[in-house]
């Protein structure tokens, strides 16, 4: 009796096929260049874009904020923070009031990005960017890409409504461009504070309880509506050091072509770059580890 004899292939270790040894990882796909980010980044913008354009109710705060604000600040309260002399103190508040806004449209807008990425992990949008070949941070640039596009709408719908009510801009263009810059600035640096409570928080409820314990200390403790020198001493000192005041005063100065302004810009622009270099290497680590 003849005893046949079984030789075995040797295991391998590429595949995952039948008679095969367990799957070797890929070696390592090595960083994505420059060109193929930039490219990444694009092709989510887009995509950010037609969200927006499939649903028009999501730019209802940069269309509808600017409005309400202004209305009531310069209708309801202008008078009396103006103080008497009808008409002539509304326009004098009217134009404190709209170049401080200019700070302030950014932090409204931001906040939004906070419940939307938190939403798209609930809905499993990222799932799907984590099986594609793609640098995770690039996804979180094209949000902050698309939320700066968000803000200038809303600025220019401020201006807009600014003029409307009687905000004349006597000339100073240059200044103009300036403060949008310098509002901007700020504004993208919020947008990664909001991204981190997006990443932080559980649920989209939750992120946008905490955004307005945040919004609201910053925007009504500062120089935006009233002049701080009317605000009680501790108050007034908060004010002095907020980041929305030197926003503020930045953009009074350089639309309005008088006050102090290096100051409040070089403040704004070290609050703004402080801002994004804590808070943007923490969410886009924080992004990575939940993908």
């Amino acid at each position: 009796m003849t005893t046949a004899t079984v030789t075995e292939a040797p295991a391998t270790t590429t595949g995952g096929g039948p008679g095969q040894g367990p799957p070797r990882p890929r070696a390592a796909e090595g960083r994505i260049g420059l060109r193929a980010n930039l490219r990444h980044i694009g092709a989510l913008v887009r995509r950010n874009a037609l969200q927006i354009k499939q649903d028009p109710e999501s730019m209802m705060d940069a269309l509808l904020m600017p409005i309400i604000f202004t209305l009531l600040f310069v209708y309801v309260f202008g008078g009396a923070i103006g103080g008497s002399g009808g008409g002539a103190a509304r326009d004098q508040y009217t134009a404190y009031l709209i170049p401080g806004m200019m700070g302030m449209m950014g932090l409204n807008i931001a906040m939004a990005v906070g419940t939307g990425i938190n939403e798209d992990f609930r809905k499993g949008v990222m799932d799907r960017f984590r099986a594609m070949p793609i640098a995770r941070s690039s996804v979180l640039i094209a949000k902050v890409l698309v939320e700066l596009v968000r803000m200038l709408v809303a600025m220019l719908v401020l201006l807009t409504i600014g003029v409307v009510v009687g905000f004349d801009i006597n000339g100073h263009w240059l200044g103009l461009l300036g403060a949008i810059g310098v509002a901007t600035a700020f504004g993208s640096a919020l947008v990664w504070i909001f991204i981190l409570l997006g990443l932080t928080m559980r649920t989209a409820q939750a992120v946008q309880g905490m955004s307005i314990l945040i919004l609201m200390p910053l925007q009504f403790g500062s120089s935006v509506f009233v002049q701080p020198d009317t605000m009680p001493g501790w108050l007034q000192a908060f004010t002095e050091v907020s980041p929305l005041t030197h926003v503020a005063d930045a953009a009074r100065g350089l639309m309005l072509g008088h006050g102090s302004v290096a100051s409040p810009v070089f403040w704004t622009l070290v609050w703004s770059v402080g801002l994004t270099a804590v808070t943007a290497p923490v969410a886009i680590m924080k992004f990575r580890k939940k993908t």
